[in-house]
């Protein structure tokens, strides 16, 4: 299906379109892993999808081009087709999830696409972009399971080696299996001895279930922060390719990918998705095996909706306990709420709001209920407040 003389040809036609992306270090993400990040969060267009996308268009015939393009994507991919027509002069029609990130859907049209929204998830985008194309004769532009596209991302793999010779392993996100199965084949052509793990999100694990399986698995359902890999099911060429290539695929929960994102945004001053982010959740949690190897993380993309990112700044603090809110019960009289800050604040911890609940079947009669929202420094910080409150004879509830 793919030979890696096709993904060195990619590497030629994308030269020039496509960053070589750096690889930095990140030595805080997991001080026993040695860490690198391979920033495709800043590649053009804030994904490696442009890659995939870019290639696949540059190979078809004229009259395929002729025809104009389509595509179906939770975003990423759409920017890429997008990008990757309007350099070449060619129309194109991309099919998007109608709860894709608004920043997402306005910036596949600023490259110059045709939007149509679909209610539901990427699969479903899918299936509308299969009518279309059948109607209107358009070039499907797959954004997975196709050896034009996956040899496309496969440069990644190719850049990685040549950036870092040494390396000992490569994390890479999955969804439906494009950049993995690119990355993979490059990787273990030219350097066997190298692991290939994959990620994917709790919430939508369907490359996971299916090697698990042994065959493909559909998930009714998936839902994760991480839109740009809430795939129901992988794709039969990257199934194959990732039975083959892949050493193991872990997942990741929404609050540990929330945790990821927040680590990159202090530690490395970078942004990332939430599919862009578990690659580095997985090792920040110790997922993989990992320990003392160098190992390049793959930071996918960084199209994060602000709205989002708030939200999810809010459960990484939480997950890496940084914020945390103490709920109390008290005896109703003067002076239990000034103790209560008193052990807080001796303790180096900053209290954010205080809830004050007098109606509360729970409580005794004559008690109430607080709830104190703090910020900590890290989960011991919380146990030394915790204990804390209860040397001081208060009735920590949580």
């Amino acid at each position: 299906m793919l030979e890696i003389s096709e993904i060195f040809n990619a590497a030629a036609v994308l030269k020039g379109v496509a960053r070589k992306t750096s690889i930095i270090p990140a030595p805080k993400i997991n001080p026993k892993v040695s860490v690198f990040l391979k920033t495709e969060n800043l590649q053009l267009t804030g994904s490696f999808k442009l890659r995939g996308a870019y290639y696949k268009i540059s190979q078809l015939s004229d009259e395929e081009k002729a025809r104009g393009v389509i595509a179906c994507s939770a975003g990423n991919h759409a920017q890429g087709v997008a990008l990757g027509a309007t350099h070449n002069g060619i129309k194109s029609l991309i099919c998007l999830p109608a709860g894709a990130p608004i920043s997402k859907i306005e910036a596949t049209k600023g490259y110059g696409a045709e939007v149509c929204l679909v209610p539901g998830v990427y699969d479903d985008a899918n299936a509308r972009a299969l009518e279309l194309q059948k109607e209107h004769g358009y070039s499907f532009v797959h954004p997975f399971d196709d050896p034009k596209v996956i040899a496309g991302q496969g440069t990644i793999g190719l850049e990685i080696l040549e950036q870092m010779p040494d390396v000992e392993a490569v994390v890479v996100p999955i969804g439906g299996g494009g950049l993995i199965s690119g990355v993979a084949y490059a990787v273990k052509t030219l350097r066997p001895d190298v692991k290939v793990y994959g990620v994917q999100s709790t919430g939508a694990p369907s490359m996971a279930a299916s090697l698990k399986e042994g065959k493909l698995c559909h998930l009714n359902d998936v839902s994760t922060i991480a839109d740009g890999i809430a795939v129901k099911e992988p794709g039969v060429n990257t199934f194959d390719m990732c039975s083959r290539y892949v050493d193991e695929v872990v997942t990741v929960s929404d609050d540990e990918i929330a945790a990821a994102i927040l680590a990159l945004i202090e530690q490395q001053k970078l942004i990332a998705e939430g599919a862009g982010a578990v690659a580095v959740a997985a090792v920040m949690f110790d997922k993989l095996p990992v320990e003392g190897k160098k190992t390049v993380c793959l930071v996918s993309g960084g199209n994060i909706d602000v709205n989002t990112l708030s939200r999810v700044i809010t459960r990484g603090l939480a997950k890496s306990g940084r914020n945390y809110t103490f709920i109390i019960d008290l005896a109703d009289k003067p002076g239990q709420l000034s103790g209560v800050c008193r052990a807080i604040g001796d303790n180096g911890g900053n209290i954010i709001s205080v809830t004050h609940e007098r109606i509360n079947t729970s409580t005794n009669i004559n008690g109430c209920t607080i709830r104190v929202e703090v910020e900590t420094r890290d989960p011991e910080h919380i146990e030394v407040l915790r204990r804390a409150l209860v040397d001081g004879g208060y009735n920590v509830v949580k």
